[in-house]
């Protein structure tokens, strides 16, 4: 994992407008998932799990948390969770493909994945090639939806939905915050995939096994072997008898 300044962040202007913003999406798309365990990785400002029905709740962080672990490789058995949260995670790994991979590894059949990334066609991802590459967030890999869908489907797990918000500027501060705000409403309807983060919806895709039924057409025998030896017996016995008589 990554090393930054994620703690001082959050506590910015902008930061604060993240976590909120996150947090509410997070509180609609776990609501509905049903399952015995769920799990969050990373990012634990945010309580993904709070408006969640599911009675086990885990939270892991490489500092922090119930459990400490990197998202690459998670203490958990396979086929174990049934909901698995991964906010930003993905950018601050030092292997996102494994990250995925531990992912589909946990998760049930029918399982969901749900996190939130950094988009990089966005005002957030040309602010990243001016700011300081230790800073946070600027100093994680960026990914396009498109290249997560790659991974997604190389990994067993289907693409549900995704949804583009924060298309607000990425500054600290307030005042101008305020001045285009109007930004938010435009974006989501005039450009909506090119809002600064994204959250994202995933299912572990079962592979359903059709079972075929055998083919009687050809035998491994020779035809009429069988029967022809019986027949052939049948008529050795009927001559026997009739010399007899």
């Amino acid at each position: 994992m990554r090393i930054h300044k994620q703690d001082t962040w959050v506590d910015t202007t902008l930061g604060k407008r993240l976590l909120a913003k996150e947090q509410e999406l997070y509180d609609l798309a776990v609501a509905d998932v049903f399952g015995f365990h769920a799990v969050q990785v990373g990012m634990l400002h945010i309580d993904c799990l709070k408006n969640s029905r599911i009675a086990h709740i885990v939270s892991a962080g490489n500092k922090k948390g119930d459990l400490r672990c990197e998202s690459g490789y998670l203490p958990f058995a396979e086929n174990t969770v049934d909901l698995l949260c991964l906010p930003h995670a993905l950018e601050f790994s030092d292997n996102p493909h494994q990250t995925l991979r531990e992912a589909s590894r946990v998760l049930v059949p029918e399982g969901y994945l749900i996190m939130t990334v950094f988009n990089p066609y966005s005002a957030w991802g040309i602010r990243k090639f001016f700011a300081k590459k230790d800073n946070y967030p600027w100093c994680g890999q960026f990914f396009s939806l498109s290249r997560i869908k790659d991974w997604l489907k190389l990994l067993n797990l289907e693409f549900v939905e995704v949804q583009f918000f924060g298309y607000e500027l990425p500054i600290n501060n307030s005042r101008w915050l305020k001045r285009f705000s109007l930004l938010e409403s435009l974006g989501a309807n005039w450009w909506p995939r090119m809002g600064g983060r994204y959250v994202i919806v995933a299912k572990k895709r079962v592979v359903n096994i059709t079972f075929l039924k055998p083919s009687w057409k050809r035998s491994l025998l020779r035809p009429g072997l069988a029967i022809g030896g019986h027949k052939k017996h049948e008529t050795q016995k009927s001559r026997k008898d009739d010399e007899k008589l």
